[in-house]
């Protein structure tokens, strides 16, 4: 039986872990992996037809805990614990809740102190004790003793005394005073562990295409002054179709992997295909996971050729591997007849869905190519295709639900580039 302390408005953990409100999905799904020996019987619950409607929910069934991420910033926003009888909880290092220690409405006024009146909700036969950051639901012993505690029964008072003796049934860690209300923090500092994130990240085009990315990164640093007086720094980079490995050395850091590739299994689509000699060298990817970006190198040049920005939607192969890029790539959309028409800018982003999209940019000429991933050990894909639609120098790699898996930037790199390499040759 896990053994948690219980931090209102911040975190539930132990000595050699914690859940944080603001934490990334990623790092949660993380813990949950190193302690699998401890902590069993996960469950990942998701609306697969509509990813954004409902919050993303890791449910440790064993352990009787819900860990609800925001199903935009997928950051940890709860943190519910729905069976008591399965956990142990402590508050300042003493237990309010265990085996010994049953946690009745006196047991938490003695751990936590005075707070409001309890608020009964009738339709769920419930009241709720409501600290900052912390609420407690209470079971009612009975239905008959709902009446009492009506509003209609207090004189037209909504907040009354909660019954003695009535036990916790549920526990929620949020931030803010109101738990409908709440959202999910800024990440924490404790939770960065000296990685970049992106905030958001635009897409730079031309009436032709994009020509690069600018990003605005996130990262806890020191300055000048105390180590301790660690602060949240943001800053912007810009990376170009053309630019050099040491362009993006430069602006991005060092990526957390770089993945050289075997064969190139969209090659048949070419013109072509057969008459490409077979090149010595394989191109690169630098994998920029907590950035949600991948970056393409040519073998031979190494510049930049494409872009590869992720949205880790659940039900997608890639899912959890990339924390999600936030991305905007503005439009210039033509409205009205072609004797007035006039260009109305629009913006697709992360959440825009594939039908939008097709609005905004017209349809594909051609049929989209059909994508099934799987590993080399493994051919089976429980989350089944995906497809791929190219429009305006961009790939749209659509998911079954209408949402977008991935966008792939691709052009001629920008001329000043090729000049920089051409001297540097000379």
């Amino acid at each position: 039986m896990l053994d948690l302390e219980v931090v209102p408005e911040r975190s539930l953990g132990n000595e050699r872990w914690e859940f944080a409100l603001g934490m990334p999905l990623a790092q949660g799904v993380a813990i949950l992996q190193k302690h699998c020996r401890i902590i069993k019987n996960v469950q990942v619950l998701y609306s697969e037809q509509s990813p954004l409607s409902h919050d993303l929910i890791l449910n440790l069934t064993q352990d009787g805990i819900k860990l609800l991420f925001d199903a935009y910033n997928q950051r940890l926003k709860v943190i519910e614990v729905y069976d008591l009888s399965k956990v142990k909880l402590k508050y300042c290092g003493v237990h309010f809740n265990s085996q010994a220690i049953a946690p009745t409405i006196e047991q938490i006024d003695q751990s936590f102190g005075a707070t409001h009146p309890g608020v009964y909700n009738a339709a769920e036969q419930l009241f709720h004790l409501n600290f900052r950051g912390l609420s407690f639901s209470f079971q009612l012993d009975s239905w008959k003793e709902a009446p009492k505690f009506e509003p209609k029964f207090a004189h037209g008072l909504a907040s009354l005394q909660i019954p003695h003796g009535a036990t916790v049934k549920r526990m929620y860690i949020y931030t803010a005073n109101s738990l409908q209300d709440t959202k999910a923090p800024m990440m924490p500092l404790s939770c960065f562990y000296g990685n970049v994130y992106a905030e958001t990240v635009e897409v730079l085009r031309d009436p032709v295409g994009p020509r690069g990315l600018q990003l605005r990164l996130l990262t806890a640093g020191c300055g000048p002054g105390v180590l301790a007086d660690t602060k949240m720094h943001t800053f912007e980079r810009c990376v170009y179709l053309g630019d050099s490995c040491q362009d993006v050395l430069s602006a991005l850091g060092s990526p957390h992997k770089v993945f050289y590739k075997s064969e190139d299994k969209m090659k048949i689509h070419s013109p072509s295909p057969h008459k490409q000699v077979p090149s010595k060298c394989n191109d690169y990817f630098f994998n920029y996971f907590t950035l949600g970006v991948d970056v393409l190198f040519d073998a031979t040049t190494h510049q930049v050729k494409k872009f590869v920005l992720h949205t880790n939607y659940p039900g997608h192969y890639n899912f959890n591997i990339y924390h999600r890029c936030d991305f905007k790539i503005p439009l210039a959309v033509k409205r009205g007849k072609s004797t007035d028409a006039h260009t109305q800018p629009c913006i697709v982003t992360t959440y825009s869905k594939w039908d939008a999209i097709q609005e905004l940019m017209g349809h594909p000429m051609e049929k989209p190519v059909v994508l099934h991933r799987s590993s080399s050990a493994n051919n089976t894909n429980p989350f089944g295709s995906t497809f791929c639609f190219g429009l305006q120098r961009m790939i749209f790699e659509v998911m079954q639900n209408n949402h977008i898996a991935s966008v792939t930037l691709y052009g001629p790199p920008r001329p000043n580039s090729q000049s920089q390499n051409t001297e540097l040759i000379q």
